[in-house]
């Protein structure tokens, strides 16, 4: 078995091989090309005769796929002798095929041995006059990116990509960011040529071509969760809002707990512009929390964010483990468990929070009660209860023994939503609000007749409401 020398042909100047590529190029070893489109081959290829794997670029399905043949390829040609592999840049910078190859060669105890050369970054350093120290390497085919930080693109070598990639980018970064398109770097037709990234795809692309990105300021990476981050720092910092530090998790439980129903009510009226608004108020508080938190001491975002990932993790073993799930029943029964497991508990009621809503609260504690099989097996046990609890609410003397039956009907019709599905609690807010809207029109009605509300009897009352009714009838589902 040979042994396999990886060099790199740097950007696309001759010039800028080294000394250890260039000799090992003409030394009369077999070389294997990863591409022959590459202009530092076609300075040299004159003289030597070199292999290339742009036949497997014409044949592969993906770019995965290719890579992966290219260093079978590569490994196959060791078994006869020493081979040289010659990658376009940097053999490990941006240079996937050489990754698989090295786990491959190492897989069978095969010796590899990877020389360095000039990147593409280097020569970008150059040609933007600026220290790229602090640049991240992307590709354009899997972007991953933090706009807080610069970025160079790799593998935008046509315009599909280039839209692509600008559509990812504008999910980031404001039409007007300012980016820039490097071509053919460290060679005689170098250009570099700022634009608007909405403007990224007005011009070809080719293989030769990468883009530098510049950072968003903070305050300006408005479409990520870390520019918002960033902004509740600005405010917690010992110079920032003096509202802000002033707060406390108990200061700020009522705005959680108004900001969550303020995203419920979006949702009832079916309003995504809304809820987009609310939802982000609510990740606000979370986020105060976790300022709060770090101020004192005790825990802070990373820790926020570390708990809900690990738990996501752990408790959806049929997506990240090696377990399975029919259905979401299964997937609800397993979740249960994995719950009990991490969380023992003395009775199967530990959990449901006292805070929550009578009406939620009553239906999460019988609903975990029926689980054991504590409850009516039919509609009808329920509904006699119901009966029952009516009537020793309409016999009970005393407020103390009026309020405890009139609890017990409301616990009775709980269960009733909860064994039909209906959540009791939007139940009555949908009823709340179908009472605002009729009432509303009997206000129009009487207002119309210059009738003052006060002065009608119940009957009159009754007709306008009646009225009301009537109007939503006639007008359809859709006023109601």
């Amino acid at each position: 078995m040979g042994k396999i020398e990886v060099i790199g042909l740097g950007p696309g100047d001759p010039s800028l091989l080294t000394t250890v590529a260039r000799g090992l190029l003409t030394a009369g070893r077999r070389v294997i090309l990863r591409t022959r489109h590459h202009p530092t081959v076609a300075m040299l290829d004159a003289a030597h005769a070199f292999e290339d794997c742009d036949d497997l670029y014409r044949a592969g399905v993906s770019f995965d796929e290719v890579y992966r043949a290219i260093a079978m390829r590569v490994l196959t040609a060791a078994a006869d002798g020493d081979v040289v592999y010659a990658v376009p840049g940097h053999p490990l910078i941006a240079e996937q095929s050489v990754v698989l190859l090295l786990d491959a060669a190492a897989a069978r105890g095969i010796a590899v041995q990877v020389h360095p050369a000039v990147s593409y970054v280097d020569v970008a350093a150059v040609a933007l006059h600026r220290d790229l120290g602090d640049v991240q390497l992307c590709d354009a085919l899997d972007l991953r990116i933090d706009a807080q930080k610069p970025a160079l693109i790799s593998q935008v070598y046509d315009r599909d990509g280039a839209a692509d990639l600008k559509l990812r980018l504008l999910d980031i970064y404001p039409p007007e960011h300012t980016v820039t398109r490097l071509h053919a770097l460290g060679g005689p037709e170098e250009r570099a040529a700022e634009m608007p990234l909405a403007e990224l795809d007005h011009r070809p692309f080719g293989y030769l071509d990468c883009l530098f990105v510049p950072a968003l300021d903070a305050i300006d990476d408005v479409r990520r969760f870390d520019g918002l981050y960033a902004v509740i720092e600005r405010l917690h910092a010992p110079d920032g809002c003096p509202w802000d530090r002033e707060q406390t998790h108990a200061s700020l439980r009522p705005h959680l707990l108004e900001e969550a129903y303020e995203a419920l009510e979006a949702i009832d009226a079916a309003d995504p512009v809304a809820l987009t608004e609310e939802l982000g108020d609510v990740l606000l508080q979370v986020l105060m929390h976790a300022a709060v938190g770090k101020r004192e001491g005790t825990f802070d975002y990373g820790d926020v964010n570390a708990f809900i990932t690990q738990k996501l993790i752990r408790r959806h073993p049929h997506v990240f483990g090696e377990a399975t799930a029919a259905d979401a029943e299964e997937v609800y029964q397993n979740w249960e468990a994995l719950k009990q497991q991490e969380k023992p508990r003395t009775s199967i009621l530990d959990g449901v929070p006292r805070s929550l809503p009578a009406l939620a609260a009553s239906q999460s504690i019988q609903g975990r009660a029926r689980r054991i099989g504590f409850d009516w097996p039919d509609i009808e046990g329920p509904l006699e209860k119901l009966r029952e609890e009516i009537d020793e609410f309409a016999h009970a003397e005393g407020a103390a023994d009026r309020e405890d039956e009139f609890g017990d009907v409301l616990f009775v019709i709980a269960n009733i939503a909860q064994r039909l599905g209906i959540e009791a609690e939007q139940a009555l807010r949908h009823a709340n609000e179908k009472f605002r809207r009729r009432f509303g029109q009997v206000e129009a009605f009487a207002a119309a007749e210059n009738v003052d509300l006060h002065d009608l009897d119940l009957a009159g009352l009754d007709a306008l409401w009646d009225r009301a009714k009537a109007t939503e009838r006639v007008a359809g589902p859709a006023a109601r």
